[in-house]
């Protein structure tokens, strides 16, 4: 799907992420020319990137850009409140502004914005960084059918896309996606510990786990199988994994665990929202 634009996309924040949708912008036939990008110092990768395309880097978005047809915000939230006001002076009528910084509700974009602006407040992960991330967006009252639709093919080129009507629920999506990837990482680096204290040499160990954690994941991804049922396929009755999933799905086995630590993901989401 080919990306089209009636205007300039701003990208305020070239970082990894940033980068990530660029090269996903510009492999979907994104015209190069269409990208105004802002940021103190890009990553040599994604400098790399945008160099190979043509696309300057500027320490202040040019007052030379036409309005832009989306300004998109991917800086981190602690600088947020640094960058964003004089950015938000570009915001045009046909603007739609669409952040990717967590922790920022859309309240604290609209107040330097026109009472009718449009504003998408998009939470990602990281796998996004090799095109198989998910996002999850909200958006205000004003966004229209199709900025969502553009939203959702910019989005697209790193991974899945989806929304939620309520803002509050992004807390939830941030605790289940956005952090989710540091709890499948987790697992890797426990399945390697194990395996070394079972006796196993710590490079072979490392290997074991990485390639388990990585490959299941790719067999859900394209089997499209329930997870529940791609368990039940790998485990025989009275087998070595019967025994091991006992132990994991007991009463305060990992279940309950995994509840405890998503709720408090939950938690701290919300505080830094308010």
């Amino acid at each position: 799907m080919s990306i089209a634009l009636n205007g300039p996309l701003a990208l305020v924040g070239a970082g990894k992420m940033g980068g990530a949708m660029i090269a996903g912008w510009l492999e979907r036939g994104l015209d190069p020319k269409q990208v105004f990008v802002q940021d103190p110092g890009p990553p040599p990768e994604v400098a790399a990137l945008l160099a190979r395309h043509g696309i300057p880097v500027h320490a202040e978005l040019p007052a030379s850009m036409p309005e832009p047809a989306v300004l998109l915000i991917a800086v981190k939230p602690q600088v947020m409140e640094e960058v964003f006001p004089p950015v938000a002076r570009r915001a045009g009528q046909s603007t739609v502004v669409l952040s990717i910084a967590a922790g920022r509700p859309i309240a604290s974009f609209a107040k330097h914005l026109a009472a009718t602006a449009a504003i998408i407040r998009a939470m990602p992960n990281t796998p996004a960084a090799v095109g198989r991330g998910i996002t999850v967006c909200c958006a205000n009252s004003r966004v229209t059918p199709t900025q969502r639709k553009v939203a959702t093919e910019l989005l697209s080129a790193v991974g899945e896309v989806g929304w939620v009507e309520d803002e509050a629920l992004i807390d939830s999506v941030t605790a289940v996606s956005g952090s989710g990837p540091a709890y499948v990482f987790l697992l890797a680096e426990c399945l390697a510990k194990v395996g070394v204290a079972m006796g196993l040499e710590p490079g072979l160990a490392r290997r074991l786990a990485d390639a388990t954690v990585s490959g299941s994941g790719e067999l859900m991804h394209r089997s499209g199988e329930d997870p529940a049922v791609l368990r039940k396929n790998v485990t025989s009755p009275n087998g070595t994994t019967a025994a091991a999933l006992a132990v994991l799905m007991a009463d305060n086995g990992l279940q309950p665990l995994m509840d405890a630590a998503v709720a408090a993901a939950a938690k701290r989401s919300r505080e830094l929202s308010a």
